[in-house]
Parts: structure tokens; C-alpha cells; sequence
């Protein structure tokens, strides 16, 4: 998953409409920081119930947005993920 891919995606969410860092930070009930914080690549990837919000919200499934990784995966990780 790319920094790219959540910025196109809020750019047109499931419902057609833009939406703000803000605006997606409340509407999935995340700290707006943690929007801004993917979106620079600051922070990789977010607790497995606060993806699930940040993907409904924009309207897709999550494994479009992120990409589950074990604790102890060997592979590197990718821009966002899903910790467990």
C-alpha cells in the first residue's frame, strides 16, 4: 500500500467526495495526527480496529488500503499496514 493510494483514494472515497485529513480523521475517530502522520509516512501503520475505521470511511475494503502484517514477519513492510 502506498501513501499515493490513500491520498487518491481520499481524494474521491467510495461515495465520489473528497475528504480533508480532518474530515476522515473524525469520521473513522482516529487523532487527525494520525491521518497526517500515514500520509507522510511518519507513522506505517495503525492498530487493527483503527484500520478497519480509516477504511470505512473512505469506503473500501480494508486489505485495499492496508496490508495485514504478523509481529514477527521476515518481509519488509510495507508504507501502511494493519498491526495486530
Amino acid at each position: 500500500m502506498s501513501i499515493q493510494l490513500l491520498e487518491l483514494l481520499m481524494k474521491r472515497t467510495g461515495t465520489g467526495d473528497a475528504v480533508s485529513i480532518r474530515e476522515l480523521a473524525a469520521r473513522a475517530n482516529v487523532p487527525h495526527g494520525t491521518i497526517g502522520n500515514l500520509l507522510t509516512g511518519e507513522q506505517e501503520g495503525v492498530l487493527a480496529d483503527a484500520a478497519h475505521r480509516i477504511a470505512s470511511a473512505i469506503g473500501v475494503d480494508l486489505l485495499v488500503l492496508f496490508v495485514p502484517i504478523e509481529r514477527a514477519a521476515t518481509i519488509p513492510r510495507p508504507r501502511l499496514a494493519v498491526t495486530a
